[in-house]
C-alpha cells in the first residue's frame, strides 16, 4: 500500500531553536530518508525550498495568489511510502526526526 505522510513544521517553536540545532534536525531527516530508501519503503518525497512557494485561494470569484501562508504550521516536507499498512507507515513515521518538528499527517494513495 502507498501512504502520503505530510510533515508540518511549527514555525513558533522552529524560531526558538539555534542554527545548529536546526542543521541538526534537518540532518538527521536526511538520514531518516536515507533509512527509509536503503528499505525499500520510501516511493517519493521531498519538496524545494519555500521561495518557491504559492498559496491560491478563490475571493469573491477572483484567485488570489499568495507567497505565503498564513498558518502557524507550514508544509514542511512531503514523503509516499511503500508498506503493508496505515500501522506500518504510523511506525515508520512516528521514528522519523521530523516529527520534532511539527505535526505529521498520514494518508492512504487513492488507486
Amino acid at each position: 500500500m502507498k501512504y502520503v505522510c505530510f510533515g508540518y513544521l511549527d514555525v513558533q517553536n522552529w524560531e526558538t531553536k539555534s542554527e545548529t540545532e536546526r542543521s541538526a534536525l534537518i540532518d538527521e531527516c536526511f538520514t531518516d530518508d536515507d533509512a527509509l530508501q536503503r528499505n525499500g519503503n520510501w516511493v517519493s518525497g521531498g519538496l524545494q525550498s519555500r521561495r518557491h512557494h504559492f498559496e491560491f485561494q478563490e475571493k469573491s470569484g477572483v484567485c488570489d495568489r499568495r507567497p505565503y501562508t498564513e498558518t502557524k504550521d507550514l508544509l514542511g516536507g512531503v514523503l509516499i511510502l511503500g508498506v503493508r499498512d496505515l500501522n506500518h507507515a504510523i511506525q515508520l513515521i512516528s521514528n522519523h526526526t521530523g516529527i520534532k518538528m511539527g505535526p505529521c499527517e498520514i494518508r492512504p494513495v487513492q488507486a
